[in-house]
């Protein structure tokens, strides 16, 4: 597959993701905490949009033959010194690794205050970064 194509996938990818969250957004803070089922739901779609967007940077990276990224998080740094995003959309990004990470790794108790903003106020991030590549 071209880096083209893993673009293109991957921002499909991420729209269909963002589509989905934004059905959960009408639920409460409290319904999620108390909800196992819908929980796992949104830490997973929530999960999915991160590792999604972070694959669409590193095809980006890729494709332009940018500098190779050593971490996850330095994907945003490079996409930012090369001027497609700008200081303050790559500190969101670089936020969001690090959500991704607590996410994926289960590092001890997850913070449903946090999860709670990220659906409600973090996806217009991952929608601009969207919208600058």
């Amino acid at each position: 597959m071209t880096n083209l194509a893993k673009i293109e996938n991957k921002i499909s990818a991420i729209k269909k993701y963002l589509k989905i969250l934004e059905m959960y957004k009408k639920i409460s803070k409290k319904e999620l905490e108390k909800d196992l089922t819908l929980r796992g739901a949104v830490e997973r779609y929530l999960y999915l949009a991160a590792q999604a967007t972070i694959d669409l940077a590193e095809a980006v990276i890729a494709h332009k033959k940018f500098r190779k990224p050593t971490t996850l998080s330095e994907c945003f740094y490079i996409l930012n010194e090369e001027k497609i995003i700008p200081r303050e959309l790559t500190k969101k990004m670089v936020g969001m690794v690090g959500f991704r990470n607590i996410v994926a790794h289960d590092y001890g108790e997850i913070n449903y205050d946090i999860v709670y903003d990220v659906l409600q106020n973090g996806l217009k991030d991952i929608k601009e970064f969207l919208s600058k590549i």
